[in-house]
């Protein structure tokens, strides 16, 4: 059993693949502290929206670069849900992160060197005390490569897809799926494209295809690879 009895589980993959939801499901059942490291990158697009440094697809790095050190992310539990939600600068901001027009623009905020720099640095102190389960795209290779569990996931772009499309119904936007479907297959590109920390699967991670699976089922299987790692 690893010391103090508490390990880190890194839960990469694409987009819309369902790791947050696998992982805070996760980190309840067995008291860890829930991470979303997407949820960060998405609050820092959400800032570049409201200051204005993102005109089209054009965005004003340097500008980014300075502000930086204005940029603070938290997560709070929601008390009713006992959820966490992430807040920026003070202010609550989980549903607006979670927009269509966040999710077109955050794969070239966080393809930014400086951005990722600065995310990892503050997902890196997060976990130091171990007992976090973190989801993310590099998170089991660049930012916890010596996590004690790690898994990457994945599942077509049509099923993920009408995942997506699914939950931005339910919050009741007008969206079509092949319009999610576009936005599903140029964020893979991007992710695994970009020159700084791309998605891949780490050598010593566990690869999950989740397109034919319930929730009951994933669950059962994830919680299944944390007892493994917990005794090895």
């Amino acid at each position: 059993m690893k010391q103090n009895n508490k390990i880190v589980i890194a839960i990469d993959g694409f987009s819309s693949c369902g790791k947050s939801t696998m992982a805070k499901g996760l980190a309840k059942r067995i008291g860890y502290i829930y991470i979303d490291s997407g949820a960060m990158y998405r609050a820092v697009t959400l800032y570049c929206i409201n200051h204005n440094l993102i005109d089209g697809n054009l965005i004003d790095e340097n500008s980014l670069k300075k502000q930086m050190q204005n940029i603070h992310i938290e997560f709070k539990i929601n008390t009713q849900s006992g959820r966490p939600e992430t807040w920026l600068n003070g202010k609550n901001v989980e549903q607006e992160i979670r927009s269509m027009q966040v999710s077109n623009l955050v794969s070239p905020v966080s393809a930014l060197k400086f951005v990722r720099t600065a995310m990892t640095t503050q997902q890196q102190a997060l976990g130091k005390a171990k007992g976090i389960v973190m989801d993310g795209r590099d998170i089991g290779t660049t930012v916890f490569p010596h996590a004690e569990l790690k898994i990457f996931v994945t599942a077509s772009a049509e099923t993920r897809a009408k995942r997506r499309l699914d939950e931005l119904k339910a919050k009741g936007e007008n969206i079509s799926y092949q319009e999610v479907l576009k936005n599903v297959q140029e964020r893979d590109y991007i992710d695994q494209n970009r020159s700084e920390s791309p998605l891949k699967k780490a050598d010593d991670a566990i690869l999950l295809d989740n397109s034919d699976m319930t929730l009951e089922e994933q669950d059962k299987w994830l919680y299944e690879q944390y007892q493994k790692a917990l005794f090895k």
